[in-house]
């Protein structure tokens, strides 16, 4: 696919996530597909393939939530490299505000999601969300 189709498959997730869809990001992921964390932080690593993503990252994070949105702020396309700085609005089950700004890194191929590395406000997620336990790493 071009950069500019890449660009719009990105545009369209985050489209659908800030009208509540938080399938949308799921449902283009290829089945390798893998999220990682950069730095030295409670939630700093690897999590692949999609199975293992859905299952111990996204689902037990998506828990902690009653509301979220997040939205594309711009989006940066070159050739399969997409760069999104995103914000979210959501509350925790425990009444706590989550305004969080993300720098996501997208790698496409084939029109599928085969990689994002997320850099976010570490100290936000420590402070507010509990922390995952991650049943291979």
């Amino acid at each position: 696919m071009s950069a500019a189709a890449n660009r719009k498959l990105i545009e369209d997730i985050f489209e659908q996530m800030s009208q509540g869809n938080t399938r949308a990001m799921v449902e283009a992921m290829a089945d390798d597909f893998r999220w990682v964390f950069p730095g030295n932080w409670s939630w700093s690593g690897i999590w692949e393939p999609k199975s293992v993503v859905l299952n111990e990252l996204l689902r037990p994070l998506m828990t902690q939530f009653t509301e979220y949105r997040s939205a594309a702020e711009f989006v940066i396309a070159e050739d399969d490299r997409v760069v999104a700085q995103v914000r979210a609005h959501a509350r925790t089950t425990r009444g706590e505000p989550y305004e969080q700004t993300y720098c996501l890194v997208f790698r496409i191929a084939d029109g599928r999601l085969t990689e994002v590395i997320e850099h976010c406000d570490t100290a936000l997620v420590e402070r507010v969300l509990q922390p995952l336990h991650r049943v291979g790493g």
